[in-house]
């Protein structure tokens, strides 16, 4: 520690003080060469001032006089940190073998009187040892910390945000990084400010834009693992306008125990951003449909579906059947899930199965008898259900009618639908299609069955495939632009974590018909979270008024069924539960006598691919349902562009 704290201002010299130091250095090597010489060949120290017998003086001048310009000459001094490999040292053996040949010519062979004939042999030696030594030690110590103390000036500087234990391990963890370079602290504790921790300086928050110029800080971490969220979301606020990179730690509950990694560091995602803190979960609730039972998830490789699988795993169940079409997503899922229940009892199985598949069902749920059914698999996407229509609803409202009568066959207790706020006054086919399952679910719950059918509907989920915020963030990185629908739409966003446990507690609480929704605080505008991503990436926005900015926003126009604004409740009067976060709410069904009638003439629709009927029966099953589109469904349109010449020419 002490060489490295020594080697510091000697790199940070200018070049000819170096030089001047090197050049001592040989001096200096140039007389203790000789000192010693006199000692080996007398066997006692003398003194080199001058000996009534002994003239060490001569050889000491002659060494000076001989080598010092040799060195010169030879480019010693012109770059001494490069002399550490081996042509470096092949230039110091040449050197120094010119300088012995003209030492022993003076001293050995011609002789000088009071000077040992012997000296003008061994002193060239121990020379020769003395400068090659000192540049294979600089090499190895100076060296290797110049080129380090180059590539340090090189990367990204950073202020930590947070001078308590999470601020002090992530300085330490960051101490050798390669990828950035700590430059200080920032604290709101205003007795911090001025002191200086682990030799970098505490400021406030209120210099930030001074030392964005000052110390060139181009990135700020937030190590504030134990704030609130709304804490958080004051903090990125303050520092939008300085436009700097801003990267966080998770949260406590996140972090592993044990000390802070540079790895544990993450971009900031719109949960950062989300001004409502999230409600501890009821663990009562959580392990009432899953502890000790058989529970089957659907679609469980998908972003909600895999998710339930985490949180339900952590309470215990006797055995978890992973139920997907998709043979990677179920592999990936059941892979993750392996690895953590080595040390429970929990048996996972994993299920190739489409939940159309009504035979399959049948004999996967005969097979294990599943206590607890989450029916997570879906088509989401709006635009491509919107594109495939009848796929959409086979996948979304007939799979579930499928799974649904064989779950209540089998006596399934709890059946969980996963909805979503595009069911409510729907726009769009996928949206049609999830109200069309609710409906189902809430008919064969009035037809007395033993199964209790319940469905929670939420909005939009943070990390989902499809979601906004990691196109965003890849169009940022792309250089932009960032492509925006239109400038005023609205979306409701929750954490997955978060939705699947709000999910499992609502399947707790049902009774049977239930509809649960989800608070999901306030409608975040998609327009201002584009800003907000250009802007915490250290860029800006380019605009009519800015037109020198990093990252500009393309409106492209709403897409095939899409709506600028979500809702969550197509009436108004939802009733509370015992958790502050779920409400229930009282929405309307056909009788499930006369909704099978309505089905199956929707099935033989779907089965003709005839659209434009399948679209007008969709319209009159789902109350509010109105497509603001023409038909764009692929097979149609192609269909459609070839029997139009054949009708032109009739």
């Amino acid at each position: 520690m002490f060489l490295k704290q020594l080697a510091v201002p000697i790199l940070g010299m200018p070049r000819p003080a170096k030089r001047l130091v090197v050049l001592a250095v040989d001096a200096t090597l140039c007389v203790l060469s000789v000192w010693l010489a006199y000692y080996l060949r007398l066997g006692e120290w003398i003194k080199l001032s001058g000996d009534p017998y002994w003239q060490p003086g001569w050889a000491v001048l002659a060494t000076l006089m001989i080598a010092l310009p040799l060195f010169v000459v030879n480019g010693f001094y012109r770059a001494i940190f490069r002399y550490s490999g081996l042509s470096a040292m092949v230039t110091v053996f040449k050197t120094v073998g010119v300088f012995a040949i003209l030492y022993a010519t003076l001293f050995t062979a011609i002789g000088v009187p009071g000077v040992p004939r012997t000296i003008g042999l061994i002193q060239p030696l121990l020379l020769l040892l003395g400068v090659g030594s000192s540049r294979a030690l600089a090499g190895f110590w100076l060296g290797g910390m110049y080129q380090n103390q180059i590539k340090m000036a090189a990367l990204p500087r950073v202020l930590i945000y947070g001078a308590g234990n999470a601020g002090r391990q992530l300085a330490a963890a960051m101490a050798n990084s390669h990828e950035m370079r700590v430059v200080g602290f920032m604290d709101d504790d205003d007795r911090l400010h001025g002191h200086v921790l682990n030799g970098l300086s505490i400021y406030s928050p209120a210099d930030l834009p001074s030392l964005v110029n000052t110390l060139q800080v181009s990135t700020v971490l937030l190590a504030m693992p134990s704030a609130s969220r709304h804490r958080r979301n004051q903090i990125i606020e303050e520092m939008r306008p300085v436009h700097v990179l801003v990267r966080t730690l998770p949260s406590v509950s996140e972090l592993a125990q044990g000390k802070v990694n540079v790895s544990d560091l993450r971009e900031l995602d719109i949960d950062d951003l989300l001004g409502r803190e999230p409600v501890a979960p009821n663990h009562i609730l959580l392990g009432k449909s899953t502890t000790g039972k058989v529970v089957l998830v659907t679609g469980a490789g998908g972003s909600i579906g895999s998710e339930l699988c985490r949180q339900i795993l952590k309470m215990e169940p006797a055995s978890l059947l992973l139920v997907d079409q998709s043979e990677f997503a179920l592999y990936e899922i059941h892979q993750e899930l392996h690895e953590r229940t080595e040390p429970s009892d929990t048996r996972l199985v994993p299920l190739l199965a489409s939940v159309r598949d009504e035979d399959r069902m049948r004999e996967i749920l005969a097979a294990w008898k599943p206590d607890t059914v989450y029916h997570a698999a879906a088509y989401k996407h709006v635009p491509l259900v919107e594109h495939n229509p009848v796929e959409g609803i086979r996948n979304n409202a007939l799979g579930t009618v499928t799974l649904a009568k064989v779950a209540a066959e089998q006596g399934v207790n709890d059946f969980v639908l996963i909805s979503t706020d595009k069911a409510v006054r729907p726009t769009n086919i996928m949206g049609a299609s999830k109200r069309l399952a609710e409906m189902a679910l809430q008919a064969l719950a009035d037809t007395g069955t033993r199964t209790r059918f319940s469905m929670v509907r939420f909005g939009n989920v943070l990390g989902s495939s499809g979601s906004v915020v990691p196109k965003f963030r890849q169009q940022v990185r792309d250089g932009g632009p960032i492509t925006l629908t239109h400038p005023d739409i609205t979306r409701y966003f929750m954490t997955i974590p978060e939705a699947a446990q709000l999910v499992i507690q609502a399947g707790a609480m049902a009774k049977g018909g239930d509809v649960f929704v989800l608070d999901m605080g306030q409608p975040v505008r998609i327009m201002d979270l584009a800003i907000r991503m250009i802007e915490l990436s250290g860029l800006s926005l380019k605009d009519e008024k800015h037109p020198d900015g990093d990252i500009e926003i393309q409106i492209t126009g709403l897409r095939p069924g899409e709506k600028l604004y979500e809702e969550l409740l197509i009436g108004d009067n939802p009733k509370p539960t015992p958790h502050p976060l779920i409400m229930k709410a009282h929405e309307e069904f056909i009788p499930w006598a006369e909704l099978q009638t309505h089905l199956k003439a929707l099935e033989a629709a779907l089965n003709s691919n005839d659209v434009e009927r399948t679209k007008a029966l969709l319209c009159g099953l789902v109350a509010g349902y109105a497509s603001n589109t023409e038909i764009v469904d692929w097979v149609f349109l192609e269909q459609e562009a070839e029997t139009a010449p054949r009708r032109q020419a009739v």
